[in-house]
């Protein structure tokens, strides 16, 4: 056992500042902008909008089409009003899209509110057509674009206001105004509680009180401290372990214990009933006196510290490394820069919804350019950190039907208390931050410049090479997935010299990762891809993968135990620095 915190410290990284980012201390005058506007930059939102609107102007045939398609809409929405809104599907000029349950309510169905409704939809799906396939328009910033006005739009929807929405006015007669009073009330607990903390006794933000108790209860020590990680290692359940162990990477936005939550769908728990010695890396939560270290110290003090230790002090010689969404791209940065030196310490490794070519890397990614980016460091520069609640905000609109306008409504309108949140949603409200050197790091080198793809990323000083690695990968991407597309987590088999076992299983982001065995209504598909073997699209690899039904957690098992060697004697455990889940997890 070892505590690396006090030789480490707080040093800053070794990789070089650019010059952008060191002038961020000279610019009070935009720290401030960029503090008041959110790290949004109005300038690159309305480059967008102006570049839209000139190449629209510049095309008639796109405008004619619009007329067209606007004339069509205000006819088909007149018939249906002038008809008295029927109550036939069939008679409605649009149906809402998949997933759209705005509007599913009885009340929705009866005139004045089915106008409504109807001409919202049409307005949308006219919103959405004058956005997209603009001729002349970049690609990225048409499907900006098309994402933006949707925003805006879903801002608008009649089911938004008290008003016109007929299932709060009914619910307001019933109650004769008692649900607005409670939704006023819980309005204006949630602004003081963003607004003013410190009135609502919030100085601190309160760890989740659920860590240790309920969630994170995998039996365990911690092993090893540096400054930005502990290590734990999990007691083993079963008599006999395979020899090599696995250490678990989760990303730095996020407390580990997404991995372990309840006993019932821990991901720990389900592995070291497998036969396996786990070890699971806890990041810190960082705060401004962190703001310094970049994505080369989470690096060191992190995996690579990580697999040190383990090998050292298990004298074993190899690991199966796994990392979920950006601990997975740490991980295959650590990859190439052990397979650049000839370091064979890694036995294979895992990808869980994480993405080493970012050139398709989502919604988000369609707001990042230099003009935002440079904002967003002008921000992070003034308070030495991201929070955690700014990068949740960003996550929520890319859902905001689901994760804010709904909400707003069932709180605000109708007055309803929020349900008591399941482990994962207790887990997803339990933020981080991330130090402005790293998240700047990360946002322009892989998002920005995409570098660990084209073969530019360093490190200490060395480009590395994802072709470099020649080890087994086990993939996994999920079919919602709004942070890391399924696609984009896909390009790994034309980035590496690897036999490629990809997996697509249903869900989003966290719930689709969280698939315990007799989780009901999961499936997936499976089909591993050698080095040697033709190249697959996407589109391809669906056509050949096989859909199972269950939880992709036991194929996954039963490949890491086909990449180890025989199960033998239990792995030996140090005395610890203290007992899981440790005092990381535990800052707030």
């Amino acid at each position: 056992m070892k505590d690396l915190g006090a030789e480490t410290g707080k040093a800053a990284s070794s990789e070089q500042v650019t010059n952008k980012q060191a002038g961020t201390e000279t610019r009070p005058l935009r720290q401030f902008w960029a503090q008041q506007l959110g790290g949004v930059s109005p300038v690159s939102t309305l480059s967008m909008m102006n570049d839209w609107a000139l190449h629209l102007m510049s095309a008639p045939d796109k405008q004619l089409e619009l007329a067209q398609q606007a004339q069509a809409h205000w006819t088909a929405w007149w018939e249906f009003v002038a008809k008295g809104c029927p109550d036939d599907p069939q008679a409605r000029p649009i149906a809402p899209q998949k997933g759209d349950r705005r509007f599913d309510g009885p009340g929705w169905e009866k005139p004045p509110f089915a106008a409504l409704a109807q001409g919202f939809l049409l307005a949308e799906d006219f919103a959405d057509q004058a956005t997209s396939e603009v001729p002349g328009l970049d690609l990225s910033r048409d499907k900006a674009m098309t994402f933006l006005a949707r925003q805006m739009m879903d801002a608008l929807a009649p089911s938004n206001f008290l008003l016109t929405n007929p299932e709060v006015l009914e619910k307001t007669a019933q109650e004769q105004g008692q649900n607005l009073m409670r939704g006023g009330a819980q309005f204006w607990e949630d602004w003081a509680a963003y607004h003013m903390p410190q009135k609502m006794g919030a100085g601190q933000e309160v760890p989740n009180s659920q860590v240790g108790t309920e969630v994170a209860v995998s039996t365990g020590k911690v092993v090893l401290r540096t400054h930005l990680m502990e290590l734990i290692q999990y007691a083993p359940t079963t008599d006999v372990v395979h020899p090599e162990p696995l250490l678990l990477m989760p990303a730095w936005i996020m407390k580990y214990y997404i991995l372990d939550l309840k006993p019932e769908n821990s991901l720990v728990r389900y592995l070291t009933s497998q036969g396996f010695t786990v070890f699971m890396v806890s990041w810190r939560n960082p705060d401004a006196s962190d703001s310094e270290l970049g994505m080369e110290d989470y690096l060191e003090q992190g995996p690579l510290a990580a697999l040190d230790h383990i090998c050292s002090s298990l004298e074993v010689s190899a690991v199966h490394g796994c990392g979920y969404c950006l601990g997975g791209t740490l991980l295959s940065v650590m990859a190439a820069a052990l397979a650049r030196k000839g370091d064979d310490r890694l036995k294979t490794v895992t990808l869980l919804a994480a993405q080493t070519d970012f050139s398709e890397a989502g919604e988000l990614n369609l707001f990042i350019d230099e003009s935002q980016l440079s904002t967003l460091e002008d921000m992070m520069a003034a308070q030495g950190y991201l929070d955690g609640a700014q990068m949740g905000s960003a996550f929520a609109v890319m859902r905001s039907n689901n994760l804010i306008w709904s909400r707003m409504v069932r709180s605000y309108l109708m007055g309803e208390p929020d349900a008591p949140p399941n482990d994962l949603m207790a887990w997803n409200a339990d933020t981080t931050r991330m130090p402005a050197r790293m998240h700047a790091d990360y946002l322009r080198r892989m998002y920005l410049n995409n570098d660990l793809a084209a073969g530019r990323y360093a490190v200490q000083g060395h480009a590395i090479s994802l072709r470099d690695v020649r080890l087994p990968v086990f993939a996994v991407g999920t079919e919602s997935d709004h942070v890391a597309p399924w696609t984009s987590v896909y390009k790994i088999h034309g980035l590496t010299h690897a036999d490629v076992t990809f997996a697509l299983t249903n869900g989003g982001h966290n719930a689709g990762v969280i698939s315990e065995p007799g989780h009901k209504r999961r499936h997936f598909r499976l089909h591993t891809t050698a080095d040697s073997a033709p190249a697959l699209t996407p589109e391809d690899w669906l056509n050949v993968a096989q859909e199972q039904e269950g939880s992709w957690w036991l194929a996954w098992a039963d490949w890491l135990a086909a990449h180890s060697s025989p199960k033998g004697a239990v792995l030996e455990m140090s005395e610890g620095l203290a007992d899981a889940p440790g005092s990381y997890v535990r800052m707030g």
